[in-house]
Formats: structure tokens, C-alpha cells, sequence
């Protein structure tokens, strides 16, 4: 008959497995921002080499995109390492098929690449087939939090996906006004998704702070300096001001590249210390749980030992300090269960919000016939129009379900 220590000792190392996949994850994480920063970077340069119809950037376009081939190789070598075979993920069914549209946009890069080098495709329609690779590759990291069951490691995986969320904000905003400044020109639709990703990315970085530690914090300060941010909000109000008939300033696209990358670069450093502090956080887990499982395992062999003797001599019982020790291990992992489960529930109402945005975009698509980006650029669209938050939208568009 198997002791509630035993099924203790099953309830750790499930644990232990579940951390040692975080871990593992965690590692493809970071080979996600990686590959997210180096694709951001390419975007922004494709953008200026676009709107200067190619006397721009030529040849730093394509040492980026070598750059971007060797990173992707080494995440391509991360999802092969992925067992597939194992039906032992979470979440694995949405996972998989993340991944899987993420490499077919990786297989279309080159395409795109060869297209936007003979010049042969709009600015706007190469940034939108690098967002969407890019949101495909930030979908996975937040299929990676959302899979998370220590409520720290959530937490940290939640404060990084916000990060990388806002980064990539950034990065469509330096794309965006690349593009504009390169050719001189912005229309009042260029102007108002300009100010949405401002606003886009204001928000993402503040859930990333509610979720961070002060030394995160501290260094996310510190990457903003004010002079920066004078200069960056000074090219902002230019940049929106831009009519639709303006002229052409090359210098002043390459001092809005130039700044936009300046503060981007100084994100990655951030990006990196959420990264380690993930992967940090995983290790001291899995160390801890290893040396409590061993503790419960030297305390069942002991309880194996007594109950030999027990066999041996009816009146052999398990020792006084011994069931103390059994019982106080039960009362301990309910207790923490139970506190993990609350602090999950509250680290993951703030990836519900994704989820909601989510299944609004699915009713648009399959009742307006509308393909995942037009869904949610209407939806962007009338929250910009009805000058209203998302979710708010969101929560409208979900509540007309029946009627839609």
C-alpha cells in the first residue's frame, strides 16, 4: 500500500520535470529575443533602404540580414530540440502550432528579402510581413508564460513577455518612422497609428515594472535617460507633423534611426537581465526541489525500514518524530500549493487580457470573413476612433457574440 509520502515524493518530482521543461524554455526564450532583436533591427533598416528607394542602408541591409541567418539558425536548433513525441506539455497543442507558423514565415524570409532588395514591394507591406513574423515569435513566448506553473517563474516569464511586447512596439515605430521621414511624407492614418504605438508600448512597459524587482527596475531607468528621451519625443512631434506632400530629409531620417536604435539597443540590455534573472530563477528551483525530494526520499526509506520491522514485530510503530516529520511535509505542500495557486491566478489575469483580444479577433474573422490582421486592425481602429481603451472594445465586440 503506497504512503502518502510516497505520492509526496510522485508530487515533487513532477515538479522537478515541470521546472527542468521551464528551464529548457526559458532557453528558447532568450533565442527568441535574440532572433526578435535581430529582425527588428533588419526592419527598421529595410524601411529607410524602402522610402530612399535604395540610396540608403544598401549595404547595412544586407550585413543584417547574415546577422539575422545565424541567429535563426540557432533557434531553428532550439525547436528541433523540442520533443514533439510527448504529450507531457501543458500547452502543447497551441505551442506546436505556434511554432509551426513561425517557421513557415521564417521558409518566406528570403523571399521577402530578395523582393524589398530589387525594391520591388512597399514599405508597408515588408514592415507588415516582419510583424507578423516577429508577433509569431513574441506568441511563443507568451505560450511559454502562459504554461508556467511556479507563480514566480510567471511572474518573471510575464514581466519579459510584457518587455519584449513593448520592444517590438518600439521597433514598429522606428519602422514607421523610417519610413516617413525617408520620404517626407505622412498621411493623418500614418499619424494615428504612430501615437498607437506610443501608447502601445507605454502600456506594455508598465505591466513589465508591476512584474519586475527593483534592480530590474532600477536598470530600466537607467536605459531612459532624459536627454534621450527629450530628443526622441522632439522627433516625434516632427514626425507626426509631416503632411502628406512634405519633403524629403535624409538627415533627419538617419537622426530619427539613430535615436530609435540608440534606445532599442539599450532595451536589449534590459530584455537580457530579464532573461538571466528567468533562467537564474529556474535553477535555484530546480535546486531546491532536488534537495527537498532527497530529504523526503531518505525520510521514506526510512518509513520502509520501520515498516520491515513492523512485519518482523507487531508491536514494532513508525517512531513519534518520524510521523511529525510525514505530517508536517502534507500540511507544507497544501499550504504552498495553495499560495501558488493564488499568486498564479493573479500573474495570469494580466495574459487574459491577450487571450480576450484573442478570441475577439476569432468571432470578427469568422463573421466578417476577415483575415487575423484586418480583425485586429479594425478592432485598433475603433478604439483609436472612439478614443477608448482595447479591451474596452474588445469586451464590446465579445458581448454582441449572439448577435454578431
Amino acid at each position: 500500500m503506497k504512503s502518502a509520502l510516497s505520492f509526496l515524493v510522485a508530487a515533487r518530482q513532477c515538479e522537478i520535470a515541470d521546472l527542468e521543461q521551464l528551464a529548457l524554455t526559458s532557453e528558447l526564450v532568450s533565442a527568441i529575443g535574440r532572433l526578435t532583436h535581430a529582425l527588428q533591427k533588419e526592419r527598421g533598416i529595410s524601411n529607410v533602404f524602402l522610402g530612399s528607394h535604395g540610396a540608403r542602408f544598401g549595404d547595412q541591409r544586407l550585413a543584417q540580414v547574415m546577422e539575422c541567418e545565424q541567429v535563426e539558425q540557432h533557434v531553428r536548433g532550439q525547436f528541433n530540440g523540442l520533443n514533439t513525441d510527448s504529450g507531457g506539455l501543458r500547452n502543447g497543442a497551441r505551442l506546436f502550432s505556434r511554432i509551426a507558423f513561425v517557421l513557415q514565415a521564417l521558409d518566406a524570409l528570403p523571399a521577402l528579402r530578395q523582393r524589398i532588395g530589387a525594391q520591388a514591394v512597399p514599405a508597408e507591406e515588408a514592415t507588415a510581413a516582419m510583424v507578423r513574423l516577429i508577433g509569431g515569435l513574441l506568441v511563443v513566448v507568451f505560450e511559454a508564460a502562459d504554461s508556467a506553473t511556479d507563480p514566480e517563474i510567471s511572474r518573471a516569464l510575464v514581466a519579459l513577455f510584457n518587455f519584449m511586447q513593448g520592444k517590438e512596439f518600439s521597433g514598429q515605430e522606428r519602422a514607421l518612422g523610417s519610413a516617413a521621414f525617408a520620404s517626407g511624407h505622412a498621411d493623418a492614418a500614418h499619424t494615428q497609428h504612430w501615437l498607437h504605438l506610443i501608447e502601445s508600448q507605454e502600456r506594455c512597459f508598465g505591466v513589465c515594472t508591476d512584474f519586475s524587482d527593483l534592480a530590474l527596475l532600477r536598470a530600466w531607468k537607467a536605459s531612459q535617460p532624459g536627454d534621450a528621451m527629450a530628443e526622441l519625443e522632439r522627433l516625434r512631434r516632427i514626425g507626426c507633423a509631416l503632411s502628406a506632400t512634405g519633403t524629403r530629409n535624409a538627415d533627419l531620417s538617419q537622426v530619427w534611426y539613430d535615436c530609435c536604435t540608440m534606445r532599442i539597443d539599450a532595451m536589449k540590455t534590459v530584455e537580457d537581465l530579464l532573461g538571466a534573472h528567468l533562467r537564474g530563477l529556474c535553477e535555484r528551483k530546480i535546486a531546491q526541489a532536488r534537495a527537498e525530494l532527497r530529504d523526503q526520499k531518505i525520510i521514506q526509506a526510512s518509513l520502509l525500514q520501520q515498516a520491515n520491522a513492523a512485519s518482523l514485530h507487531t508491536s514494532a510503530q513508525y517512531g513519534p518524530q518520524l510521523e511529525r516529520s510525514i505530517l508536517g511535509m502534507v500540511q507544507e505542500q497544501a499550504l504552498r500549493l495553495q499560495a501558488m495557486g493564488d499568486e498564479l491566478e493573479t500573474v495570469r489575469a494580466s495574459l487574459n487580457e491577450r487571450k480576450v483580444v484573442e478570441r475577439a479577433k476569432g468571432l470578427l474573422m469568422a463573421t466578417r470573413k476577415l483575415n487575423e490582421d484586418e480583425a485586429y486592425k479594425m478592432l485598433r481602429q475603433t478604439a483609436m476612433n472612439q478614443n477608448r481603451r482595447l479591451r474596452d472594445v474588445v469586451e464590446a465586440v465579445l458581448a454582441m457574440a449572439d448577435f454578431l
